[in-house]
């Protein structure tokens, strides 16, 4: 369904960390893919239009603010 190059990763995604953690989105065919970039070749969630709408729309809501800054630390 997607190939490698139809993956996006953030530019805000760490390039330089021994352990890079991110996740990689591509859109295709009005069904988004979402995988871990550590693992191109394992899973790919996949989400319709509308599901992945619901889930931005929740993000830029605050809806899953986790205290992101404890994590890491």
């Amino acid at each position: 369904m997607f190939d490698d190059q139809d993956f996006k990763k953030s530019s805000a995604s760490p390039i330089t960390w021994d352990t890079p953690f991110c996740v990689e989105v591509a859109m295709k065919d009005g069904v988004v893919g979402v995988r871990d970039s550590k693992s191109k070749g394992g899973a790919v969630l996949v989400f319709n239009d509308k599901e992945w709408q619901a889930f931005i729309t929740g993000v830029k809501k605050g809806e899953f603010d986790i205290g992101l800054d404890t994590l890491g630390s």
